[in-house]
């Protein structure tokens, strides 16, 4: 598997008390190659689950339209909203399925449930909880801010402040990231998204 080969990114995703945050920056790069510095890697899937991919755009926008067609399928059925764990299964499923030609993407679930929950899904499905998590090549430097500053129970503001905090800090140090940073909250009240722009990225 090579999966060395997919395209640069950072995203991270951050528990906080009432919701998560999903943040990305927007640069795509191949090799040495910036192919385009304004592409969106989060994506509202549900008013109150959302996803945020690192990876080939194409395989990510595919997964990301898949579930959400089907969690809204779901929601007619149930007549209630889909849970977060239940839309990272579907993508797991959905994942495992192409495992003989995967879908080079990443992907951090997040949303609200009875509380937060966040999970990271590889490029084989596999599902993995977290309270705060990043996937890219930018990831390792994203978690060392994380795993120094993350704190249960933080307020949204300090959420936010620490996942553009990880995403700048990727920047600086990956060249395959840049270009500024979009946010979504999920919170219990629904969705909303934001774009940090970023000077001499």
């Amino acid at each position: 598997m090579a999966f060395e080969f997919m395209p640069g990114a950072t995203v991270v995703g951050i528990s906080y008390n009432n919701g998560v945050i999903l943040a990305a920056e927007k640069r795509v790069s191949f090799g040495n190659f910036v192919v385009n510095k304004n592409i969106k890697k989060t994506f509202s899937v549900t008013d109150h689950v959302g996803a945020a991919c690192a990876g080939m755009v194409a395989d990510m926008q595919v997964l990301v339209r898949q579930v959400e067609a089907l969690a809204k399928i779901r929601k007619l059925e149930t007549r209630r909203d889909v849970a977060p764990n239940s839309i990272a299964k579907l993508m797991s499923v959905i994942m495992f399925e192409r495992r003989y030609f995967p879908l080079l993407t990443q992907v951090i679930v997040g949303g609200i449930n009875t509380k937060p929950e966040i999970y990271t899904l590889d490029p084989l499905g596999s599902v993995l909880p977290d309270d705060y998590a990043a996937v890219g090549t930018g990831a390792e430097m994203a978690l060392g801010i994380m795993d120094a500053e993350f704190k249960p129970n933080m307020t949204e503001e300090k959420a936010k402040e620490l996942a553009v905090r990880a995403i700048r800090s990727a920047i600086q140090r990956d060249a395959a990231s840049g270009d500024g940073i979009d946010v979504l909250v999920v919170s219990r009240t629904g969705h909303r998204e934001e774009t940090i722009p970023i000077r001499n990225a």
